[in-house]
């Protein structure tokens, strides 16, 4: 027998879910996409976050237990939007910041003329 099993991940995935909300997760194929995912991620390089070594070595088996384990969570369509928007907006700021950064540092620049142009200048 598997463990743990579809019904087991997908009630431990919707426990947070609110009475009349709509569950995060309604099948086994939401369940057998993000673990494929997250698997994928670990095969990329990715740190197993909560798992030792020894005891689980596939990566299939590593998402598993990290969905298991609350550690990932499967996010829905709108959740996935809004953290989307969240990193889109934090990005254009450190952009921004970046951008403003460079432009204080080239203004700097231009004001430490060297003394000895500032002679030959004169």
């Amino acid at each position: 027998m598997i463990h743990p099993s579809y019904s087991e991940l997908i009630d431990k995935i919707n426990a947070g879910v609110e009475p009349g909300e709509e569950p995060v997760v309604q099948s086994r194929y939401s369940i057998v996409i993000a673990a494929a995912k997250r698997a994928r991620q670990i095969i990329a390089g990715e740190e197993a976050m909560n798992l030792d070594p020894d005891v689980v070595t596939k990566p299939l088996s590593q998402a598993v237990a990290e969905l298991n384990d609350g550690v990932i969570h499967i996010m829905s369509d709108e959740e996935f939007a809004e953290e989307q928007a969240r990193l889109d907006a934090q990005r254009e700021e450190m952009e921004a910041a970046r951008e403003e950064l460079l432009e204080f540092s080239e203004d700097s620049e231009e004001d430490e003329t060297p003394e000895e142009e500032k002679t030959e200048e004169e």
